[in-house]
């Protein structure tokens, strides 16, 4: 998985900053107004436009306490969105600085370190989060993620099950829970998990790659096969959907094919094939 693709992890949280209705406000506050509504992300076309409306607000020296935690918090997300994850960490302190309590920022936070690589400061800031609101699903299945990176499955599962417990709707604790019970063997509870996750969003190319390496574990070379395409129709560079494909179309001895299959993986995550061992698949 640290060569394929991220699963369970849920995206930066936002906040929504008050906007007033524009009907009877003064021509001098409309751009006020409208730096607001942006800074809240109502145009997602570019991370930058979010970037430029939340700067306005923070330059203005005219803004709340309150409302600046919330701008430099969403800022933070649409530099996440840009992959400028050192600026995201520097405005979430911003925030936490501004709010110690505000347990959005800290969960924000920790994705920003754990796109960093920076693993155990990511859980550190779920920690914090949860402490902070522990009804917070999406803190928990980042945090479950940020074990299923480092290897410690049983630990995903147990947050995903609490991810799951106070968020029923969220595809991404499933899909995580679905690949942390297939990587340690409970094949048909994953199963389970990686079926509710595709009724709840049918086009997630992990979650077919999920439920591609339960069939490859299970010897069901076709299913597999068709979970892994359907991965790769959605996210053709998966190196794992490839890597698996490849190996069942072997078991099937479809030989060039799965051969070329395993070659393009490799090509992409030279190490593509520790990781199966990992997960218990040579």
């Amino acid at each position: 998985m640290r060569h394929s693709v991220r699963r369970g992890v849920v995206h930066c949280t936002a906040s929504a900053l008050i906007l007033l209705s524009l009907g009877g406000v003064a021509t001098a506050q409309r751009p006020v107004l409208k730096s607001i509504e942006l800074c809240n992300g109502a145009d997602r076309t570019s991370p930058d436009i979010q970037i430029d409306a939340c700067t306005s607000l923070i330059d203005s020296g005219k803004q709340t306490p309150q409302t600046l935690v919330i701008a430099y918090n969403n800022r933070g997300n649409a530099y996440v969105a840009k992959g400028e994850y050192d600026r995201a960490v520097q405005d979430y302190d911003q925030s936490i600085k501004l709010s110690p309590t505000y347990s959005k920022a800290f969960n924000n936070r920790g994705v920003a370190f754990q796109k960093k690589g920076e693993y155990d400061r990511a859980i550190k800031d779920f920690d914090e989060s949860i402490k902070l609101n522990p009804d917070y699903g999406n803190a928990f299945a980042n945090r479950a993620a940020t074990y299923q990176i480092k290897g410690e499955y049983e630990r995903a599962a147990r947050d995903y099950d609490e991810a799951i417990r106070l968020k029923p709707t969220l595809e991404a604790a499933w899909n995580g829970r679905c690949w942390s019970r297939a990587v340690v063997g409970e094949l048909q509870a994953a199963l389970a998990d990686c079926n509710e996750a595709l009724r709840l969003e049918p086009n997630v190319a992990a979650t077919f790659d999920s439920r591609g390496l339960i069939y490859l574990k299970l010897g069901e070379w076709d299913s597999a096969i068709t979970d892994y395409s359907s991965a790769l129709r959605l996210d053709p560079k998966l190196a794992s959907a490839l890597y698996g494909r490849g190996l069942a179309k072997l078991k099937k001895r479809e030989t060039i094919e799965g051969n070329a299959d395993v070659a393009a993986a490799k090509e992409l995550a030279a190490n593509i094939a520790e990781e199966f061992v990992h997960y218990g698949v040579q």
